[in-house]
């Protein structure tokens, strides 16, 4: 075999296996590269977790809204500043006895073991509303939230926790009160 055509290979075999590899590894991903939260996976085990614990959690959902404006009006690297900075609150709000996460684009999720332990709905709120400071520019931030506490549901579970505080996220956009966070 030519040796210079084997040792120019062995780089490009030697990225394609990195590659594989680095992409399954973000795919499972238990946390979110730009926020540091966590994904969708990593929140959904120890959410359950915390659930068969602690039958007086409160399960929050936050999206932001008109987050597309942002990306267009501003660029990217403000969206990314918007999504750091939501991360960043929610997880302030969750405190050491929740944990926060990112599900996915512009939403979020948090599970807390009791809503005491929180500053409550309208502080979160509040935090979500702050501006952004980004490149010298205050970015407008508006966010919509629902809350479900499992001890208002018939069988305390994740999924209805979420589809719960998800209508009522919903509510509150559908109703023009987004201010509001709705239990």
């Amino acid at each position: 075999m030519d040796l210079p055509a084997i040792a120019a290979a062995v780089p490009a075999v030697g990225w394609a296996v990195h590659s594989g590899l680095l992409a399954r590894r973000l795919s499972t991903a238990r946390r979110d590269p730009l926020t540091g939260l966590h994904t969708r996976a990593g929140f959904t085990d120890r959410a359950e977790r915390i659930i068969q614990r602690s039958p007086n959690a409160v399960v929050v959902l936050v999206d932001l809204d008109d987050f597309k404006a942002v990306n267009d009006t501003h660029g990217h690297a403000a969206g990314d500043a918007v999504i750091a900075s939501t991360a960043s609150r929610l997880a302030l709000w969750a405190g050491r006895h929740g944990i926060a996460a990112r599900l996915g684009g512009d939403e979020f999720a948090a599970i807390v073991t009791d809503p005491a332990y929180t500053t409550g709905p309208p502080a979160l709120v509040s935090a979500l509303h702050r501006p952004v400071l980004h490149g010298g520019s205050l970015l407008p931030v508006a966010a919509s939230a629902g809350l479900c506490h499992l001890a208002d549901l018939p069988e305390p579970s994740l999924t209805d926790a979420l589809s719960a505080a998800d209508a009522a996220m919903y509510a509150a956009k559908g109703h023009g009160r987004r201010n509001n966070a709705h239990h």
